[in-house]
């Protein structure tokens, strides 16, 4: 291995495990549900939901006439993938990951510059590929996004040897990848590559980057992306800008005249883009014309309370899931999202009882320290009238567990919850609960309006369990 493998390998490193161990972890669980074809919506919402911020920008995308087509209100994770699809909303949610990871500081002009060239290649690229008719937008969109992960990733976490490169490139007049060479040893690009391996960000991406610069399939349309994106820095008149144009217009088979005007006014729909990503500095630095800005979608936060209109809002989603005869676990993560979005818990869970009815086991949860929360939710069915979680499914009543009132069935709940401020509700068919809702706001005392609509939830997962098949199918939902 050269000198130059082995520093570009550190880089790799350095970044993978120092710098972004946050944004490789989410790329690895959203990389293991879009590989799995078993893998459900549920299973997609739960990796999103998890992360607050992420879930804000995915609904705001989700919501934006550039994704949105049909204008269709999306309010809960569990929608946007219904409207959107899966796949897409699975890349939304590595690249909003991405960008917040990368806005962070460094070099910032720098960064800024690259984000700015990365959204703007990303909306150059969609339309082409539309145009072209390959029916690959959204993931052109994406591998035109991340296409320049390296330069961006570098930027912001190389440090003095990004002070030096943003030097040499400002006091002289060498061209950018020699200086790149003269610094580190590698062009950036070579940074890219490495990290789309590493972090598998998607066969059309490394296409791109490594492919036959000539190739005419989708990946072209990112290659003429970033073409069109480094060219409106030059301006659209000089020779960069109409060559790329016209390398565009070859590819489409369309004139110059009608790709130049649609190319401009995709430089606008760039900048509103950034702009919706979170991302207002990079849309600035977009080459575009002052436009009227898309009307600001508001960002859908995790209230800390109640938010009864968002609570009506995912009741109304679920009435019409209901009524499609969805998947129960489907159906089940618009109530976990409902009530731990709407009601506004710290940690919820929905624990299913096992086919053989001898055992309670947590499937799915939300909030702080959800995952081992859920893992650690099990409880053999013994039958002990006192205890609030036999109790609940032997007799269906929900229980609010309070120091006030001095329950002494709470011990075994204690144990896994470390909390004695919580509800639990038990859902089901009227005879034969099949689980339960647990939540708490982590020792917080609750109210009476929270206890009403956690009930509320539990009982649209009831109706939505009394129009299924026999409730064994319920146990072993797929989560």
């Amino acid at each position: 291995m050269s000198q130059n493998d082995q520093d570009l390998s550190a880089w790799i490193a350095r970044i993978r495990g120092c710098e972004m161990p946050v944004f490789g972890q989410t790329v690895q669980a959203l990389r293991t549900i879009m590989s799995d074809d078993r893998a459900s919506a549920s299973a997609l919402a739960q990796v999103i939901l998890k992360d607050a911020p992420m879930t804000s920008k995915v609904l705001r995308l989700a919501n934006s006439a550039y994704f949105n087509h049909a204008h269709q209100g999306v309010n809960t994770v569990s929608r946007a993938i219904v409207v959107l699809g899966f796949d897409p909303v699975a890349e939304l949610a590595l690249s909003v990951s991405l960008i917040d990871s990368l806005l962070k500081g460094g070099v910032r002009s720098r960064v800024q510059i690259e984000m700015a060239r990365s959204f703007h290649a990303a909306v150059q690229a969609r339309w082409v590929a539309a145009r072209r008719g390959d029916g690959a937008g959204e993931e052109v969109f994406i591998a035109a996004l991340l296409a320049r992960v390296g330069e961006m990733a570098f930027w912001c976490f190389g440090g003095e040897q990004a002070q030096t490169l943003d030097r040499c490139l400002t006091q002289s007049q060498i061209r950018e990848e020699e200086a790149q060479q003269v610094v580190l040893g590698f062009p950036l690009r070579h940074l890219s590559v490495g990290l789309v391996r590493e972090w598998r960000l998607g066969s059309m991406v490394a296409a791109a980057l490594e492919g036959d610069p000539r190739s005419r399939g989708p990946e072209r349309a990112v290659v003429l992306g970033h073409r069109l994106a480094r060219a409106a820095e030059s301006g659209w008149d000089t020779t960069i800008g109409k060559q790329a144009i016209r390398d565009v217009a070859d590819y489409l088979g369309q004139s110059v005249s009608a790709v130049q005007v649609e190319v401009i006014a995709n430089a606008n729909e760039a900048a509103r883009v950034a702009g919706t990503f979170g991302a207002p500095e990079a849309a600035r630095i977009i080459p575009h014309r002052d436009l009227q800005a898309e009307p600001e979608v508001p960002a859908a936060v995790s209230p800390s309370g109640p938010d009864a209109g968002l609570q009506l809002r995912i009741l109304h989603d679920l009435t019409a899931l209901t009524l499609s005869r969805a998947g129960i676990a489907d159906i089940l993560q618009l109530v976990l999202e409902g009530v731990y979005r709407g009601v506004g818990f710290e940690r919820v869970v929905v624990a299913l009882l096992t086919p053989d009815r001898r055992e309670l086991q947590g499937k799915a949860a939300l909030g702080v320290g959800g995952e081992s929360l859920c893992a650690q939710f099990v409880f053999p069915m013994d039958g002990d009238p006192d205890d609030v979680v036999d109790a609940a499914i032997d007799s269906g009543v929900p229980c609010w567990i309070t120091p006030k009132r001095g329950q002494t069935g709470i011990r075994r709940l204690y144990r896994v919850t470390a909390c004695n401020n919580a509800f639990i509700v038990p859902f089901g068919m009227p005879n034969r609960q099949i689980g339960v809702l647990y939540a708490d706001r982590g020792g917080k005392p609750l109210d009476d309006e929270s206890w009403r609509a956690l009930q509320h939830f539990a009982l649209q997962a009831s109706l939505a369990v009394g129009m299924r098949a026999p409730d064994s199918e319920y146990s072993q939902s797929k989560w």
